[in-house]
Parts: structure tokens; C-alpha cells; sequence
């Protein structure tokens, strides 16, 4: 039975190894499987260090002892490395690795020794399909130093299926509904891991449910129009990951959901974070509005249930809507990651114990993340990103007739869509080089071989006819060597492919005929002849569309104001605006 990290009376409740379906001193000396994380903590009690001959620890009583004795010599022979200098550091000097995503969801290097806990710790992941709808959106072209980058989808379920989640969540009488995707975040980790951006979507968003299929019962539930947050109900979150490809056009390679009690075993776990109100709050009302917070003006450190209630309030910040609280919880994010950046937490064995159980025991993943190997391996990613390049908004939106929900902003949110598509940081930092003069094209155009191939077969379903009808153009413009690819495919945006830098002069060339941006010219190593994927932006008409929008559609740089984004490292010092009516 997984532990909980709840403290109880002020005591940390300290599991019995029989609840963890072990024995102390009793690991069999297996070995770690081979998909097992090469962790080391510095000579740490219950780390899962190797022994020198490459093997897991010997846990008897005897080899436990020689080892703390080894660990001990090792630690001052390091010490004494570093008072001289002389020290080179590596992974004997890495206590841990961090993963700090969503809701807290974090896995450290360094939880407990030995085989079977890591087994352990796998079987408490539980993993659903990734993506339940009609599918056809490809994964992005590799830049040219064969990278890409990573899209995970952040879920909070507001499900009741346990006590402990009635009781965090109220409302008895939903314990046998489904639950409804509250939270919902898409993390975009840049191909080079320079930088982060953070997206929410409002749950009441009206969108288009695409057609879903559960895969436990095979139901299908036919495409719908509905608030965001419903989606989860069309048979779990590949239903929303499905929705939010066709929303977005971004490819989504990860999701990861939590509940009610998981946000609060792990904000226990983790001890604490801090967030600031600019003045007295109390969320309640006599009509039962509100999420219990209360607090006085200023700073506190939030952990456990009143954690969750922050993660939750709407009645009480800004205007009382999901604006208001999606701001809420970038804060907690971003304190979050800057403790976890300034080595503050987790430095106690038995906290990273508790960490490791209550985060594995929490999530729901996709089977691409269904081991803690997995998700040790992107904390590495997640790790390298620094404090000062992670930026959180909310999806630019406005009010729908009656002002009952709400729908993305024309212009600006296709605009911070299109940026993520293309890999472009929202803080306008991007430290790119000045563009080099664009080389001369190295074949006439009437001899260059260009397959035109239609990329509409999105949610709304293909736009006939545009791989002829732009091979058709380029003809006319001189380019006969052009040809049509009849395979449907997916494509946000327009693309134009090439192979090797031979080849770009004449793709830039192609491209200014037909007045592509200049960001729709890629090279990719999976053409063999240059290609030209007409994408989604592109749907009618032979002239490829301006960019609109605030943000410039294709050309933008950062995200628009109505995003409203704040920075992990910037906006340390921000705090919640709180409601004059929630107020004492």
C-alpha cells in the first residue's frame, strides 16, 4: 500500500517496511533491472548507489555496515577534494535530479535502495492510452542537430472515486460522476532545453471535442462542442490530449494527471511552498462558495490541504473565475521551481522517501512515461532548463455570447499557438544569431525536383485539391519540375523541407515565390526531394495568407500581453490579487 506523506498531529508518520511489501535488510541482491536510473547520492543512507563492483548494495547486516563505513571514508576524501581544489566532481557528487511539472509532480534521485523498492515504485504508476482521437498530427521535423522539441499535457481531475477525494473535494453527491479535467497545462520544453513555456486553457474554454473512443469498454463518443474540462469524460485523457492537438496543432508527446489527494500527498511531501496575497483572504461564502483558504496578507508557506486549496481558489482571487486561479497556480509553479533550483528542499533521505512514493503514487501517465526510469530521464531534460527562461500564461481568450464561457482570442491565441508550434520561446528571449545572408539557389528552378503534398487532414477535415492546386502555382511560377504527393497528411503550419545544406539556398528561393515566412523552411533528415507540406494555415487560395494578429501569426516573438505571462525568476515577488468580497 503506498505510503502517505500526510503528517498527521504535527508527527511525521513513518511507514512500517511491511507496508511497502518489504522487509528491512531483506532486498535480495538482484541487481537493478536494466531500465533502472544510474542514481547516486554522495554516500546518502538508502541512496541507490553502487557498490565498486558495479552491483546494488549488499543490504545484510554486515555489508550495510562496511558500506556506511565506505560511504564515510568516500565523504571525507571528497571533502578534502574540495578544501584543496582538487576535486572533479561527477555523479558521485549528484544527490539528485528534479522533475517539478504541474502540481508538484517531481521525482528525486535517491529514494530508497535496492530492486524491489524500485519495482515498487513502478507498480504505483498507473497508465492510460495517450491519445484517443483520429490521430494524424505528426510529430515536428528534427532541427538540424536532431532535436525536437517535448509537449506534456498537465492534468488536475477533480474526480471523487475515493474517500479521502470526497472528503478533499466536497460534493458527496459527484462521488459516481465522471471527472472533469480542472487543470489543464501544456509544458513546451524547447528542442535545444533552453527554455520552457507554460500554457493553461480556462476549463470552461468552449471547444471542439473530436471523436473518441475509450479503449476500456471500446465506446466511441461522437465529436462534440463543450467546455474544455469535458473531455476527460469521452473516456479518459487521450480524450484530451486529442483535443488539445486539434485546438492547437501541437503535437503532444506526454501527459501526466493527478487528484485531489495526490496534489496533497505531494504537496506534503515536498514540505512546503511559498506564495503571497496582497491582502487578507478567505474563500467561503454563505452559499458554499469557495475553497476553505484562508490566510493573512503577506508571504506563507503552503503545503498539504491548504496547498490544494490554493491550487483550487477561484472565489477570492482577481475576479473570481478560472483566470484568476490559472494565475494562481503559475506562482506555486514557479516558487516551486525556484526552490527546487536553489537546493533548499529534499536534502533528508526520508523526505525524498516520502517524495518518491507520494509523486509515483499520484500519476496517472502514458505508457511513453510508465516507469520511474522514464520520468527520471525527463527530469534530466526538465533540469537544464533555466529559472530565468520558464514563462507561464493563460491562453488569450475572450467571452462567448453571454458571457457563459469563454473562446480562444482570435489573433492572439493562434498567434502563441503558432509559436509553440515553431519553437519559439513566449519571453522574447530567444538568443538566436543574426540571420546569415541567404545562399544562392545551386539548381535552376525549372530543373528542381518539389513534391507538393496536402497537410489539411486536420479536425475540420481536409481542404480538397491543395496539393494540386499549389503545384499548380509553382508550375506557373517556373518551378516544372514540381509534383503532387496524393497521401493526406496533418500539418499545422506550412512547411517547406529540404535535405542538406546544398539545398537551402534553393528552398529560400522556392519559398520567397511564394511568400512563405522564412521560419517555414526546415531542414530534416527524413526527404530525400525537397517537400512542401501545405498546412492548415494555408487552406484556401493560392497566396499564402498574411499573419494576423497581435503576436504577427508566423512572425511572432513573444507572447501577447493578453496572456498575461509571468516568469519564474522575474515575477518572484508577485503576489495574488485578492477579491474585496473574500476578504476579512
Amino acid at each position: 500500500m503506498p505510503q502517505s506523506g500526510v503528517r498527521r498531529d504535527g508527527q511525521r508518520q513513518e511507514p512500517e517496511p511491511q507496508r511497502l511489501g518489504w522487509k528491512a535488510g531483506g532486498f535480495a541482491n538482484k541487481g537493478l533491472p536494466p531500465d533502472a536510473p544510474d542514481w547516486a547520492a554522495d554516500g546518502a543512507v538508502g541512496s541507490l548507489a553502487s557498490d565498486a563492483d558495479g552491483g546494488p548494495p549488499d543490504d545484510g547486516p554486515t555489508g550495510g555496515r562496511a558500506r556506511r563505513r565506505k560511504a564515510n571514508r568516500a565523504d571525507k576524501a571528497n571533502k578534502a577534494a574540495r578544501a584543496d581544489g582538487s576535486g572533479k566532481g561527477g555523479k558521485g557528487r549528484r544527490v539528485l535530479r528534479w522533475t517539478a511539472l504541474g502540481l508538484g509532480v517531481l521525482l528525486v534521485a535517491g529514494a530508497a535502495g535496492g530492486y524491489l523498492y524500485y519495482q515498487h515504485l513502478n507498480a504505483n504508476l498507473r497508465k492510460e492510452a495517450l491519445d484517443l482521437g483520429p490521430g494524424g498530427l505528426k510529430k515536428p521535423e528534427p532541427n538540424a542537430f536532431g532535436q525536437t522539441p517535448m509537449n506534456i499535457l498537465l492534468l488536475g481531475s477533480d474526480g471523487r472515486n475515493t474517500e479521502k477525494n470526497i472528503e478533499l473535494g466536497g460534493a458527496r453527491q459527484d462521488a459516481d460522476r465522471k471527472p472533469l479535467a480542472d487543470v489543464q497545462m501544456l509544458v513546451h520544453v524547447s528542442a535545444d532545453r533552453s527554455n520552457m513555456s507554460v500554457i493553461s486553457i480556462p476549463r470552461d474554454t468552449r471547444v471542439a471535442i473530436p471523436q473518441c473512443t475509450d479503449p476500456k469498454d471500446g465506446h466511441t463518443y461522437p465529436e462534440t462542442t463543450a467546455a474544455i474540462n469535458e473531455s476527460l469524460q469521452h473516456g479518459g485523457p487521450g480524450c484530451t490530449v486529442a483535443t488539445w492537438k486539434a485546438l492547437t496543432g501541437i503535437y503532444i508527446d506526454h501527459f501526466m494527471m493527478v487528484d485531489f489527494a495526490g496534489v496533497v500527498d505531494m504537496a506534503d511531501a515536498v514540505g512546503g511552498v511559498p506564495v503571497c496575497v496582497d491582502r487578507n483572504v478567505y474563500s467561503h461564502d454563505r452559499k458554499g462558495h469557495g475553497s476553505g483558504l484562508k490566510l493573512t496578507k503577506g508571504t506563507h508557506s503552503v503545503q498539504g490541504v491548504q496547498a490544494l486549496q490554493w491550487l483550487r481558489t477561484r472565489y477570492g482571487f482577481e475576479d473570481n473565475t478560472d483566470i484568476g486561479r490559472a494565475k494562481a497556480q503559475h506562482m506555486y509553479m514557479n516558487s516551486m521551481i525556484r526552490q527546487l533550483k536553489q537546493g533548499t528542499k529534499l536534502t533528508d533521505p526520508v523526505q525524498l522517501r516520502d517524495l518518491a512514493e507520494a509523486a509515483t503514487s499520484a500519476l496517472t501517465v502514458d505508457e511513453g512515461l510508465g516507469s520511474v526510469k522514464k520520468l527520471y530521464d525527463l527530469g534530466g531534460d526538465l533540469q537544464r532548463v533555466p529559472a530565468q527562461r520558464i514563462t507561464m500564461i493563460t491562453m488569450p481568450w475572450e467571452y462567448g455570447p453571454g458571457e457563459r464561457y469563454v473562446v480562444p482570442k482570435p489573433g492572439d491565441a493562434e498567434a502563441t499557438f503558432g509559436m509553440l508550434r515553431g519553437d519559439v520561446a513566449l519571453d522574447g528571449k530567444d538568443t538566436k544569431k543574426k540571420p546569415e545572408p541567404a545562399p544562392s539557389p545551386s539548381t535552376p528552378k525549372d530543373k528542381l525536383a518539389v513534391v507538393v503534398q496536402n497537410g489539411t487532414d486536420g479536425a475540420r477535415g481536409p481542404a480538397g485539391g491543395r496539393a494540386n492546386d499549389i503545384q499548380e502555382r509553382l508550375v506557373a511560377l517556373g518551378y516544372a519540375g514540381a509534383r503532387t504527393d496524393s497521401r493526406l497528411t496533418s500539418q499545422a503550419d506550412t512547411a517547406l523541407l529540404y535535405k542538406g545544406a546544398a539545398q537551402r539556398g534553393d528552398a529560400l528561393a522556392l519559398a520567397k515565390a511564394l511568400g512563405l515566412p522564412g521560419s517555414s523552411v526546415r531542414e530534416s533528415s527524413s526527404v530525400s526531394t525537397m517537400r512542401l507540406v501545405v498546412g492548415e494555415d494555408w487552406r484556401t487560395g493560392t497566396e499564402f495568407p498574411a499573419a494576423s494578429g497581435a503576436g504577427g501569426g508566423a512572425s511572432a516573438h513573444q507572447a501577447p500581453k493578453s496572456a498575461d505571462p509571468l516568469n519564474a525568476e522575474k515575477d518572484s515577488s508577485a503576489c495574488m490579487k485578492v477579491n474585496p468580497q473574500y476578504t476579512f
